[in-house]
């Protein structure tokens, strides 16, 4: 993995250590939903992780973007499942998904690197 990456999941463990040391139950409580909702259920992890990605390149979140991109990648989606992915965002988000869209494929290639 490139160095994106790194500097992205470092910055993530940093903060995420940071804000649940504060001990604030509604926050963890948030945090732990989140990860909850991307489990195996009726639908599997890699479909979730597809559209988490889909609704955070809609909602313009690169933070979210990326996040999306690592677990996708870890669950075995391909560059092909991710453009078409993708191309449904663009879809529904319009063109003003574009440029979150060129840094998601700038943080998968550097995923893949």
């Amino acid at each position: 993995m490139g160095t994106k990456v790194d500097e992205y999941n470092e910055y993530r463990q940093k903060m995420n250590k940071r804000i649940l040391s504060a001990d604030n139950l509604v926050i963890k409580r948030i945090y732990n939903i989140d990860t909850n909702a991307f489990t195996d259920g009726a639908l599997p992890v890699k479909t979730k992780e597809l559209l988490g990605l889909v609704s955070s390149l809609v909602l313009r979140c690169d933070d979210c973007i990326k996040y999306h991109l690592l677990r996708c990648l870890e669950n075995g989606v391909t560059e092909k499942e991710l453009f078409e992915v993708m191309a449904i965002a663009n879809l529904v988000g319009g063109t003003i998904v574009i440029p979150h869209t060129r840094r998601a494929v700038e943080f998968w290639d550097d995923l893949n690197a």
